[in-house]
């Protein structure tokens, strides 16, 4: 699960008592070296916490709200505060919980909708798993087996066209069948050594609830360019 992150949160609470308008921002004043590196630390570590909210799930962040949470909570006002600190953490956790899956589930859709879709385009075959396909160059050698290892180039794409990984400018890639997702291990089994396909793999047959990495989202359907190079023998 995605957490904010506390040492950013604290070096924007330290800067947000001198921030709580426009002008105090723009009219700050640096008389001296500890002015200077207040300002300095606020500043660097004020970009880093604008850019670790732009993972936080849902709307953008209330800017004013969150500085004002700041600035009230570092000054000790408590009778301000609007709910006591055991009250925000549990909804900063409820949030985030909540906000994750109605995301996973609108990818969820947004893959179904699209392989609904796809499915009915010329030249696109749907195996029983759900799996897509297209031919590009359909090769003459073996078709390799689920004990056996392979050697591919390839390309993984979102949907939206975002790459998330390749071998293409770089050496290719060899491992054996049951060692990667499976809707690789199904779609290579269908290629003969020296094809080239398209596969569209719906999430199920990919990573499933729990994505992998910050690109690729829980649920996500993906696309893979593939070219079988060879089935490597021992």
């Amino acid at each position: 699960m995605k957490k904010i992150n506390v040492l950013f949160a604290a070096a924007i609470a330290a800067l947000s008592v001198s921030v709580t308008s426009c002008d105090s921002i723009k009219n700050a004043k640096l008389h001296s070296d500890v002015d200077s590196v207040s300002y300095a630390i606020g500043m660097v570590n004020g970009l880093g916490f604008k850019q670790n909210l732009e993972t936080l799930p849902g709307d953008p962040v209330n800017v004013d709200a969150l500085i004002a949470g700041m600035a009230t909570g570092l000054k000790g006002d408590t009778a301000a505060l609007k709910m006591t600190v055991e009250e925000a953490q549990t909804y900063i956790q409820d949030y985030l919980t909540n906000a994750q899956v109605k995301e996973a589930e609108k990818t969820r859709q947004e893959g179904e909708t699209f392989l609904e879709e796809n499915k009915t385009k010329s030249g696109i075959i749907t195996t029983e798993s759900g799996l897509q396909y297209q031919v590009i160059t359909e090769g003459t050698g073996e078709k390799p087996q689920t004990t056996d290892r392979v050697k591919v180039h390839y390309t993984g794409t979102l949907l939206d066209g975002t790459t998330f990984d390749t071998s293409i400018g770089n050496e290719p890639v060899t491992f054996g069948l049951t060692d990667v997702i499976p809707g690789w291990t199904e779609g290579l089994q269908i290629m003969p050594a020296g094809s080239k396909y398209i596969f569209w793999i719906p999430s199920d047959l990919a990573y499933g609830e729990r994505g992998s990495g910050r690109i690729i989202k829980p649920n996500s359907t993906l696309k893979f360019e593939v070219e079988l190079l060879e089935i490597v023998k021992e």
